[in-house]
């Protein structure tokens, strides 16, 4: 069932950026059918940023084809790293398109030209400004819902080259109404410093997936649950590793459970993390869990009733957080010791 809900998430994300590769080609031709009739630069550098959103859209159908793969031997991780790669090949094109746009817009604004059926102009390109907002709000609600790196990207995407498509017929009325050609390069440049931003958060995003940056977003989140999730059997847990590639959690962490409880309870223990971080992330969860016993040194920090083995009194509880759960050690007292007072 799980691996049934996973294959029709990604079938969904790669028919969605299909949609979404198919109108983009169409808008850039609307928005050049609007730059001939008009000559406007800031139109022209609205089509040629929508170039990079053809070819961002072909690479993220192609990069979902592949990262919908199932794992193989080559790839025991699965495929879910293409959306990574994705994601930074369009985010360098988004930056590439607002540079030249910035150069194409001072260069016009020292020789302006002419603009023509300006009235036309507005109305093909707020279409295309519409289109574009539905677009990618659907492909932003899908990605987050499915955890696709790809289709948010696409979906920040097509909404920045909206807000700017806005920017853009404020302009173009006020060059109707005004007649100041600068007007119309002005625009132009600040559209192009947007989009560079938009670009560099993308390749941000996308490098720190690559080389698999610590969310530590995620890693909160991930302590609260197991924080309120914790069994009496769970004396300690460390060495935590969570990395997400496509929409799979993959989480990797040490387990210490109790040492006289045979191999059936222990993995019990693992099963019971596993359904407590599955309810909270989704069933799309690949778990490596390593189980040790515990020492008589943990007796202090551990409040497991009735242990028959027990060498010390039981002092205070370890609270996990972020910090002591990416350890690479078993907690005991000396850690409880050095935890910061909580905050009142």
């Amino acid at each position: 069932m799980k691996s049934a809900s996973q294959t029709n998430d990604k079938l969904n994300n790669l028919k969605l950026q299909r949609r979404v590769a198919i109108a983009s080609s169409l808008l850039l031709i609307a928005k050049f059918t609007a730059y001939f009739l008009t000559h406007s630069v800031a139109i022209l550098t609205d089509a040629m940023e929508s170039i990079v959103n053809v070819i961002a859209g072909f690479i993220g159908l192609y990069s979902l084809y592949i990262s919908a793969k199932p794992k193989d031997i080559n790839h025991p991780y699965g495929h879910g790293k293409a959306e990574f790669v994705s994601a930074a090949v369009e985010g360098t094109l988004v930056l590439t398109a607002g540079v030249i746009i910035i150069y194409s817009a001072t260069k016009n604004l020292f020789y302006p030209r002419f603009l023509e059926q300006v009235n036309t102009g507005i109305i093909l390109v707020g279409i295309t400004g519409l289109v574009n907002w539905v677009l990618g709000y659907i492909s932003l609600r899908q990605g987050k819902k499915n955890d696709s790196l790809t289709l948010i990207a696409s979906g920040k995407h097509l909404q920045s080259d909206t807000y700017s498509t806005l920017a853009i017929i404020v302009g173009l009325i006020f060059i109707a109404i005004t007649h100041y050609a600068w007007i119309d390069s002005a625009v132009a440049i600040g559209f192009g410093f947007f989009i560079v931003y938009t670009g560099y958060k993308i390749v941000r995003r996308s490098l720190a997936g690559i080389m698999d940056e610590a969310d530590m977003e995620l890693l909160e989140k991930m302590v609260v649950v197991l924080n309120a999730n914790r069994r009496e059997n769970w004396v300690d847990l460390h060495n935590l590793r969570v990395i997400k590639y496509g929409n799979v959690l993959h989480v990797d962490c040490h387990l210490t459970v109790p040492w006289y409880i045979n191999v059936s309870q222990a993995h019990e223990e693992v099963d019971a993390l596993g359904r407590f971080i599955r309810k909270d992330f989704g069933e799309s969860l690949e778990l490596f869990v390593h189980s040790d016993g515990c020492h008589y040194f943990q007796c202090p920090v551990c409040d497991k009733k009735d242990c028959p083995v027990r060498q010390h009194e039981f002092e205070k509880e370890i609270v996990w957080t972020v910090d002591n759960l990416l350890q690479n050690q078993r907690h005991g007292w000396e850690d409880v010791m050095n935890q910061p007072a909580p905050v009142k």
